[in-house]
C-alpha cells in the first residue's frame, strides 16, 4: 500500500564531492540546503548578499560582481537609524556608513572569486512578485519595511522571469563556461501576496525556469519544490507557520538532493563528519571528567584523520 506519491530521482553528471566548490544563491530555501552542505563540511558560500527572492535581484548582483561595479554612497540610504540597500537583503544593514560601504564591496569582491571558482551553483527562485522604487524606477531586492506606497508591486511575465534567469546564467557562463548550473523553485508559499498570487507567482516561474533549463546546457532542475507539494503533502513536514518546511522535511529533501546531485563516493566521508559534528555538539553534565576528556581526545583523532584525507576540513 502506497502512502506518498514518488518523485523520480536520477542521479545526475558532474556532481558534487569534496573537491567541489559550491556557491549558494536565492531565496531562504537554498540556506537550508546550504546548511546542510556546511554541515558535512563541502566548499560552499551560501547568499553572500543576504537571502534573494526574485530573478532579477539575483541578476543584478551577479551583473554587478562580474562588471565590478562598486557600491558607492548613490546605492546607499538612511531609514530607522541604519544604512541599507536596495539592492541587498536587510540583514547586512549597518548603523555605519563607511562600514557598510565597504562590508558590501567586500562581498562583491568575495562573490565574483567563487563566480570564477565555481565548480557548481545552486539557485533557488522564490517569487516572480516583484517591487519598482517610484523614485528610482529600480527593481529592488528588499523593501527594507519602507511603506509600500513608496512602491509598484507587479508580477514578472513568464518571458521576463525567463529572461532574467538566461542573462544571470549567461553573465557567469562567460566567465566561468564550465561551471554547472544548479536551479530549484523554492517550496515557501508567499501568503501574504494572498493564496492564488502566490500560486500565479510560483506558476511563472516554473514556466519560466524551465524554458531556460530546456535551451541552455548544464543548467538542470531539481524537484524541491514537487517533492515539498506532492510528496510531503501534510502539515506534520511544516514548522508551526504552517508555511515553511520543518526539519523533517528538509532532511527528506535533503536526502533526495543526496541522491541526486552528491557524487556516491563521499556518503561514508559524510557518515564519519557526522559523528564528529554530533559529538561537537554534545554537552557533558561533567567536562572536566576522564571519561570526557578521553572522548574529546578522540574526536580529535577522528579530526586529524578525516583531515589527511581532506585538507580543506575545519571544526
Amino acid at each position: 500500500m502506497k502512502l506518498q506519491t514518488k518523485i523520480p530521482l536520477t542521479p545526475q553528471k558532474n556532481q558534487i564531492d569534496y573537491n567541489s566548490k559550491v556557491l549558494l544563491l536565492g531565496s531562504c530555501f537554498v540556506e537550508n540546503i546550504g546548511e546542510k552542505l556546511e554541515f558535512y563540511k563541502f566548499q560552499n558560500l551560501q547568499n553572500p548578499f543576504g537571502i534573494i527572492f526574485q530573478p532579477t535581484a539575483i541578476e543584478n548582483l551577479v551583473s554587478r560582481a562580474i562588471k565590478e561595479q562598486p557600491f558607492t554612497e548613490d546605492d546607499i540610504f538612511f531609514y530607522n537609524e541604519q544604512w541599507h540597500c536596495f539592492a541587498v537583503h536587510s540583514s547586512l544593514s549597518k548603523s555605519n556608513k563607511d562600514e557598510f560601504i565597504n562590508s558590501l564591496n567586500i562581498k562583491r569582491i568575495e562573490l565574483l572569486d567563487h563566480l570564477k571558482s565555481a565548480t557548481h551553483i545552486i539557485v533557488t527562485y522564490g517569487t516572480s512578485w516583484v517591487y519598482q522604487n517610484k523614485e528610482s524606477n529600480c527593481l529592488v531586492a528588499n523593501c527594507h519595511k519602507i511603506p509600500q506606497k513608496k512602491f509598484t508591486k507587479e508580477l514578472l511575465p513568464i518571458n521576463g522571469v525567463s529572461a532574467s534567469i538566461s542573462e544571470t546564467i549567461s553573465l557567469i557562463k562567460e566567465l566561468n563556461p564550465k561551471v554547472n548550473f544548479i536551479t530549484t523553485i523554492s517550496p515557501v508559499r508567499h501568503l501574504k501576496d494572498g493564496f492564488v498570487e502566490n500560486n500565479r507567482s510560483k506558476a511563472h516561474l516554473i514556466s519560466g525556469l524551465q524554458k531556460v533549463v530546456e535551451e541552455m546546457k548544464k543548467v538542470n532542475y531539481f524537484a524541491s519544490y514537487e517533492i515539498m507539494m506532492d510528496e510531503l503533502r501534510d502539515y506534520r513536514f511544516y514548522k508551526e507557520d504552517m508555511i515553511h518546511p520543518n526539519k523533517i522535511a528538509i532532511s527528506i529533501i535533503w536526502e533526495a538532493f543526496n541522491e541526486v546531485w552528491i557524487a556516491n563516493e563521499t556518503k561514508q566521508l559524510q557518515k564519519e563528519i557526522e559523528v564528529i559534528q554530533l559529538g561537537l555538539q554534545h554537552k557533558p553534565f561533567h567536562p572536566e571528567s576522564k571519561a570526557h576528556q578521553q572522548f574529546l581526545q578522540k574526536l580529535k583523532d577522528k579530526i586529524s584523520i578525516l583531515q589527511s584525507k581532506i585538507s580543506h576540513l575545519k571544526f
